[in-house]
């Protein structure tokens, strides 16, 4: 029987948690294992340390801490195989290991997602490559949620577009690989910009490697019948979104405090009494930290299985007060229940349902804690100004009656993460600053702020997050001519904010009927992009002229003209069955009663407000008789903070003493 795709987020989790264990499994007796720095909450997505402990961990060490305990004969090492400095630290503590122990060591390392040559070259030069024993572990989507899947590469973004190396791409194509093995073809891969095209050809090439190797199955000779689409987004042809400040709850605790791997460190005052015991879904072993952060932060779950949350999350922050005062008055309500029960089952009913009343009343604390802190800096006057000029940005203002604001934003010592994101904002909305007013703004953050950020600023250039006017990138902004596939330089926001209707100035927050409701009056561009293939209807009902669309309109069509002014290639892909009668027999069999889903991969990151959007989509989807279902992929969780965090320099020019990040 074909595997139901519904399902797939739970068979990722499954395989990827069989993978783990049958490893670890073979190394005999107890062991340590030694994680690098983000991999001990990755792996806690998909299995808790009660479950190692019962495959003979002791102990959970982290990499880059340098306390790993030599006392045991098996240690294994489990660490990012793609960079080179992960390799470089696993090898110099081997090393360690091997001079200072008193041990003889049985050494396994487990390469994720892959072993590579550069591993094997730099094991080889520090002479300890036939002292271990090396295995990998494949995973490369993991599920968060449901309905999304991600790479969980926290640097996928300044891979991509900071360092130029495409890792996340092929890791990508790899996993997209494993659910056409598993589901069938993709039957049409749409997609826009450089990466997502590259995205496609790998996928393609990867279809006719399985043919010339004979390699291939049933499900990867013809197209999937629980498959729509596969649509590729490259977040280069939507960077303003990032940079502009999400407007859900979900969003605005990734942009203030930072969600990781579906967690978030807080401090305990907001969790509160007996905060120590707060549920963390698939929780591995506490790696060794300081005793004094431990007591200032705390670690919580932020995903579905808290169901408050789930309720919560996709909601636009103004009205998070309201829905919290709902919730508290309903769980009141239901205590106070137990008064009217006065029979046996009743009572025993009531009974049932403490411990989740408990679980409840505790996470309803934690969220009113927590939106209280977040409440105190959104009233702030800072946060207004910075969100005032962002709102201007993205409306089409002139930019420049904003740079007064961003100078005295500067003069009052700011963090410099607000500060480069307004100006990057500007720069890639309004295709790049004036020559002279940027050099104006450079000249005050290196004197505010330090010599240091004459690298930041180098980064973004890199980047071409912040940009002259002059510059040729930002001179060519495609308006329209060339072909589907013409390639634009810079996306003009000033076209498509008109021709997709961007900004939506009357939105209904509290029963919202548009996506714009997760910033406050902003679509996103990656969205409408979205929204051009799924909800045709909806989108030539916001356009003021009709558009070229019939009613067996597919892909693109109808919107060709208007996407020749997004960043990069536009592309339409119809992945055709090796055996037409096979693949018209198996279709015919399946009908066209179910569910289809729609893959939307997101490349070089997606931002939680984004989620929520095409989520709210999904939603649409269903209530307009549409039998499609949306399942988000994507490299990464992204955020205006995490951006800046990758780029701004944290070390004093000639010194080598790092200062702490602003945020």
């Amino acid at each position: 029987m074909a595997p139901h795709i519904d399902r797939e987020a739970e068979h990722i989790k499954g395989k990827a948690r069989k993978d783990l264990l049958a490893l670890l499994e073979n190394v005999r007796g107890k062991k340590n294992v030694v994680f690098s720095r983000d991999l001990p909450a990755i792996v806690g997505l998909f299995v808790g340390f009660s479950v190692l402990k019962e495959y003979g961990v002791e102990k959970v060490f982290v990499l880059e801490n340098g306390n790993t305990d030599a006392s045991q004969r098996n240690v294994v090492y489990i660490a990012d195989g793609e960079n080179p400095t992960k390799v470089q630290a696993v090898a110099a503590q081997i090393k360690q290991l091997q001079r200072n122990g008193n041990v003889e060591h049985e050494v396994t390392i487990i390469w994720v997602p892959r072993r590579t040559l550069v591993s094997n070259k730099i094991l080889e030069d520090e002479g300890i490559l036939g002292d271990v024993n090396i295995q990998e572990l494949q995973i490369f989507f993991l599920p968060l949620e449901t309905d999304l899947l991600s790479l969980e590469q926290s640097n996928g973004f300044h891979d991509l577009y900071l360092y130029g190396n495409r890792g996340p791409i092929h890791l990508a194509s790899r996993a997209l690989m494993q659910i056409q093995q598993r589901h069938g073809l993709f039957p049409r891969i749409l997609g826009k910009g450089d990466n997502a095209r590259k995205l496609a050809n790998l996928l393609v090439r990867a279809r006719k490697e399985l043919d010339a190797d004979e390699a291939s199955t049933p499900y990867t000779t013809m197209p999937s019948t629980s498959i729509d689409s596969l649509i590729v987004i490259d977040r280069d042809v939507d960077m303003a979104t990032p940079l502009l400040t999400q407007l859900t709850y979900e969003g605005l605790i990734d942009e203030m405090i930072g969600i990781k791997h579906n967690k978030a460190e807080v401090d305990s005052s907001i969790i509160g009494p007996g905060g120590q015991n707060w549920p963390s879904a698939g929780a591995t072993a506490q790696p060794v930290t300081a005793p004094s952060r431990q007591a200032l932060k705390q670690t919580i779950a932020l995903d579905s299985s808290d169901t408050l949350y789930e309720q919560l999350r996709s909601v636009n922050f103004a009205l998070i007060g309201p829905h919290l005062n709902k919730i508290a008055r309903r769980l009141q309500t239901d205590l106070e229940g137990r008064h009217q029960a006065h029979e046996i089952n009743e009572l025993r009913e009531f009974v049932n349902k403490l411990p989740v009343y408990k679980e409840e009343h505790k996470s309803l604390a934690v969220h009113t804690n927590m939106a209280d802190d977040m409440t105190k800096y959104t009233r702030s006057e800072t946060f207004n100004r910075e969100l005032e000029i962002q709102q201007n940005i993205a409306a089409g203002t002139d930019p420049i009656y904003q740079h007064d604001t961003i100078e005295e934003l500067i003069s009052r010592d700011v963090s410099i993460s607000t500060i480069l994101r307004l100006l990057c904002l500007e720069s890639t909305i309004a295709g790049g600053l004036r020559a002279k007013d940027l050099d104006n703004f450079k000249r005050q953050i290196v004197q505010a702020y330090g010599y240091q950020h004459l690298l930041t600023l180098d980064r973004l250039e890199k980047m071409e997050l912040l940009q002259s006017r002059a510059s040729a990138s930002a001179l060519l902004l495609p308006v329209g001519g060339g072909g589907a596939s013409a390639t634009g330089t810079q996306s003009n926001y000033g076209f498509l904010r008109k021709e997709l209707h961007m900004i939506v100035d009357e939105y209904n927050e509290q029963d919202p009927d548009d996506v714009s409701y997760v910033y406050s009056g902003y679509a996103p561009l990656s969205i409408r992009l979205v929204q051009c293939i799924l909800q045709k209807s909806y989108m030539q009902s916001l356009h003021k002229s009709p558009l070229p669309l019939t009613p067996s309109s597919t892909g693109w069509a109808g919107f060709e003209d208007i996407l020749k002014s997004a960043k990069g290639p536009t592309f339409n892909i119809v992945q055709k069955p090796s055996d037409e009668k096979a693949s018209k027999a198996k279709t015919a069999l399946a009908g066209n009663a179910g569910w289809k889903h729609v893959f939307v991969m997101f490349l070089g990151g997606i931002t939680c407000a984004e989620v929520a959007a095409l989520r709210f989509i999904n939603r649409k989807l269903a209530e307009s008789g549409q039998r499609k279902k949306i399942m988000i992929c994507t490299t990464g969780m992204v955020s205006g903070r995490s951006i800046m965090e990758g780029v701004i320099e944290t070390k004093t020019l000639g010194s080598g003493i790092k200062t702490p990040p602003t945020t």
